[in-house]
């Protein structure tokens, strides 16, 4: 059986890092984990190949040759996947889908053959079974959530690595939390579910194998939602592997603000090589952190929280929201205000949209103001249901918020706001990258020759050498984040 795993398009947006990218010479910031790990839960003796339209294109050959083609994809990537699908409807290739865009979708598409749905490590193997019997059914789904130590490796062999900025990982699924406009725990649940410490050593001795060094991300919703096992079992294997391997890996993860209650387990963190984590901030209005219950939020000082972690030598990227039900016309000035001071240099301000399934859109529908689907893309300015404010001035306000935070001055002042706050303390052991070495001089060229906005940027390096000589390396790379932002954003003219 010849497979083809085809993952599609990211579309521009602050996630996709493309303008970054470029600085690097790298064509995508993350592979497409899931599908690689599908891959692994197929017969060994079936041929795969990997096409991730992220780095490479979709020949008519590739699809001739498969049998199969197994699609995954997220909600941003709907144009591209409809794409995909009218190429193999064209070429006669009968299709296989799953993932979350299916998961929550697959209606929607009636021209694929099958969809293997929710958890795969449950799903697959019933397709696989009427398969090898001659009768494949049209859709197959579970209520149940998968055991994780059932989950194999991910076959990281099919990737071009050089390609990619970013490897990843998966430690667990689930999220303890109920925000009401995340779709988390209804895809995944409540429970957070583990791999065992020994199946993690396993991918990264399989990433250090196949000649991987530098940046890995761990692709948990909330890294320490099962925070016993993470402190006391996972993290002192990972950092004794570390160790034993002269820290060939530097992690970033997603969290919750309660990290910062425990400084024992955030200097284990960095002592691993955690350097980096995202955190769902949303609001700085209680009012709003009610209403959509993110309550680990709540009754907290917000700012001296991520003051914290940096000290500790996290740094801290956020995700904002406006388009709260409570929200006023004070709430855009709040906000920038807040991110200002954070020192949250990647800052992903959305506006508020409602994910199928969720608790938000099951209020919304039945107060009959959902509009459409939500497109999955925090920075094209759509919105999936009326709200409360007037549209227009929550549409002014929010580009106010952007423009406020992304133009040069104010996004360089925000750096030297994150560097006196972070104590920089882990440090990788490598020897020249040349990657990194072109990187620094395109920046020097692009962004402190060609570009408005020059000005600010050798504000920054010269501040930076006098000031915290040791970050010179992230003051060069979050100088080429703000260009990527400002490009998204419309904001990067000259």
């Amino acid at each position: 059986m010849n497979i083809l795993l085809v993952y599609p398009l990211y579309p521009d947006s602050f996630w996709s890092f493309k303008h970054a990218l470029k600085f690097i010479s790298k064509k995508a910031a993350v592979p497409p984990l899931g599908l690689i790990t599908v891959s692994a839960m197929l017969p060994g003796e079936w041929n795969k190949k990997l096409v991730d339209l992220n780095i490479c294109e979709l020949e008519a050959k590739d699809i001739l040759w498969a049998d199969y083609v197994f699609i995954s994809a997220m909600h941003i990537q709907r144009q591209s996947v409809s794409n995909i699908i009218s190429e193999c409807v064209k070429l006669g290739t009968k299709i296989v889908a799953g993932g979350p865009l299916f998961t929550q979708e697959h209606h929607n598409y009636p021209q694929i053959d099958h969809f293997v749905l929710n958890e795969a490590e449950i799903t697959l193997p019933l397709f696989l079974a009427d398969l090898a019997n001659g009768h494949p059914a049209k859709v197959y789904k579970t209520d149940q959530f998968a055991d994780l130590s059932d989950t194999p490796m991910p076959d990281y062999h099919l990737l071009q690595m050089k390609k990619y900025f970013f490897m990843n990982i998966q430690v667990s699924r689930g999220c303890p939390y109920s925000c009401d406009f995340c779709e988390i725990t209804s895809l995944l649940g409540h429970k957070v579910r583990m791999k065992w410490p020994r199946q993690i050593i396993h991918d990264l001795e399989e990433l250090y194998r196949l000649g991987w060094r530098g940046p890995v991300s761990i692709v948990d919703d909330n890294f320490i939602g099962n925070k016993k096992e993470i402190k006391y079992q996972l993290l002192p294997q990972m950092r004794q592997w570390m160790q034993q391997h002269n820290y060939p890996f530097v992690f970033n993860i997603q969290s919750s603000i309660n990290v910062a209650d425990d400084h024992e387990l955030m200097t284990l963190m960095v002592e691993t090589g955690i350097t980096s984590t995202f955190i769902g901030i949303e609001t700085p209005d209680e009012t709003s952190l009610h209403t959509c219950n993110k309550l680990q939020n709540k009754g907290r000082n917000l700012l001296q929280s991520i003051k914290v972690i940096q000290k500790t030598g996290l740094t801290v990227s956020g995700g904002f929201i406006v388009g709260f039900d409570s929200d006023t016309p004070s709430v855009f000035q709040r906000q920038i205000d807040f991110i200002q001071k954070s020192g949250i240099v990647s800052a992903m301000v959305g506006l508020l949209n409602a994910p199928r399934h969720t608790q938000l859109y099951k209020r919304l529908e039945a107060e009959k103001r959902l509009t459409k689907e939500t497109s999955g893309n925090n920075t094209d300015l759509s919105m999936n249901f009326i709200p409360k404010m007037d549209y227009h001035q929550l549409l002014d306000g929010y580009k106010k918020i952007i423009s406020a935070i992304y133009t040069t001055k104010p996004y360089y002042k925000r750096v030297r706001q994150l560097f006196l706050n972070y104590n920089h303390t882990y440090k990788q052991h490598q020897g020249i990258n040349l990657s990194l070495f072109v990187a620094f001089l395109k920046s020097m060229y692009i962004i402190g020759i060609i570009k408005k906005g020059r000005i600010e940027f050798w504000k920054l390096l010269f501040w930076t050498l006098f000031k915290k000589p040791g970050l010179l390396t992230e003051a060069i790379t979050f100088a080429v984040y703000g260009y990527h932002f400002r490009t998204v954003y419309g904001l990067n003219p000259g």
